[in-house]
């Protein structure tokens, strides 16, 4: 909930044009060009090793080496898959979101409507 002394007079209108802004969509857009496509492969990963699991035991259960079967396999793989997927978003948003970002805040209010009296920062 926001109180009075967390959000400024004049702070909603600042926010609402920076939502239409052309930058604002256009980082909203790239982070969602990652993360959509990322996370349905993922899902369906993860669906696939479900449905293994409950319809195809036998499979599930094969042997690769030692006490090593494949469920043991791919449930590590999913964990290795989480994990890299993390790497990647990291360096995702290192190259092509922070910067972006950056550019937003340092310019923000240029031409966004500003507080009564106050100049825009």
């Amino acid at each position: 909930m926001e109180t009075p002394s967390t959000v400024r007079q004049g702070e909603p209108d600042r926010l609402e044009h920076l939502e239409r802004s052309e930058d604002f969509r256009r980082l909203r857009s790239s982070f969602r060009g990652f993360a959509f496509p990322v996370t349905a492969g993922f899902l369906l990963w993860y669906l696939l090793y479900v449905l293994l699991s409950n319809y195809a035991p036998d499979f599930m259960a094969t042997r690769l080496f030692g006490h090593v079967n494949v469920a043991l396999a791919l449930g590590l793989l999913q964990f290795v898959s989480t994990f890299t997927i993390a790497a990647l978003y990291a360096r995702y948003a290192d190259r092509r979101l922070d910067p972006r970002a950056a550019f937003i805040r340092e310019g923000r209010t240029v031409g966004a409507p500003t507080e009564p009296g106050r100049a825009a920062s």
